[in-house]
Order: structure tokens, then sequence, then C-alpha cells
């Protein structure tokens, strides 16, 4: 389990992030069309994992505005954004933004990915969401990178994230 904070309060997750140097998980989520989509569906690509609680909440919508921003400058990366949001409500939010340059990935159904990856909130006001992580895959989808952010209401480090593609 991780301590983490939200508001300055502690809470912890279910389990500990995956380590650098081991491959990822994978996973299954739905994409805003309800299709499943894996960790396989992007083989031989690198992928940054923008991983947060909810699109509907001020950080989290700041830190899809700021991937989606640095992804317009990366090629050959795949962005994804995951939540539990339903995918309905992760379209809505990038369709009124005009975000397209990453893609927005939901975890709604069972919850299986922050389960897997040890990000779960596991108690107090987000008990069942993900905590605010960033994970960063190699072409081979081995961690490169991962930073589980300490307070929810903290924005990533995007420039070490980014930095971790070099």
């Amino acid at each position: 389990m991780a301590t983490i904070t939200l508001g300055g309060n502690p809470t912890e997750t279910n389990g500990e992030l995956p380590k650098v140097g081991t491959t990822a998980p994978d996973f299954k989520l739905a994409a805003t069309d309800l299709t499943q989509i894996s960790l396989e569906d992007y083989k031989g690509k690198r992928i940054v994992m923008n991983i947060f609680p909810s699109v509907d909440t001020g950080v989290c919508a700041a830190s899809v505005r700021q991937f989606n921003k640095e992804a317009s400058t990366l090629e050959d990366i795949a962005v994804l954004c995951i939540s539990r949001d339903l995918p309905f409500a992760q379209a809505r939010f990038c369709g009124a933004e005009g975000l397209d340059n990453v893609t927005t990935l939901s975890d709604f159904k069972d919850g299986s990915f922050g389960k897997e990856y040890g990000l779960e909130i596991a108690d107090g006001a987000f008990a069942g969401l993900h905590s605010r992580v960033v994970i960063v895959l190699d072409a081979d989808h081995k961690i490169i990178y991962s930073e589980q952010v300490p307070e929810i209401g903290q924005e990533p480090d995007y420039e070490a994230a980014l930095s971790s593609l070099n």
C-alpha cells in the first residue's frame, strides 16, 4: 500500500505501483465507443499513461489538457488518460475542450486496472477511484518511469515524465 493524501488527509492505495524495469501488466479498458482496448493494441508503441480520479475535477482536467498539449509535439507515442469515469463523460469532456491528441480509456466496469496496478484508492472520500499516477512505457512496454503523486490535488511532474522518453 502507498500512503497518499487528499486535501492533506492521509489515505491508502490498494497496493504498490509496478516497478520501473518490469513489464507493464496487460489491461482491458473501455474506449469512448465502449470497445475494449488492451495494452496489446499498442504493440511497439511507447506509452504515457496519465491516470487520475475523475476528469470532472480541476486538477484531473488540467492534467488531461496539459498532456494533450504535450502530445501534439510527440511522435509515435500514445498518451492514454485513464480513469473510472464513464466513457461518455470522458468523450464529452474532450469534445467540449477540443482535446484530440490523447486517448481516454475507462476502468468503469470492474476497476481491474486500478487494482492490478496497485493504484486504487482504498479508503476515504475517493475510495474505489484511481489515485493520480503517471506511468511511462517503452516500445516493449517495460516501465521506464512512474510517479505516484503524493497529494491527489497536486499535478504530476510533466517534465520528468516526458523527459523519460528521451
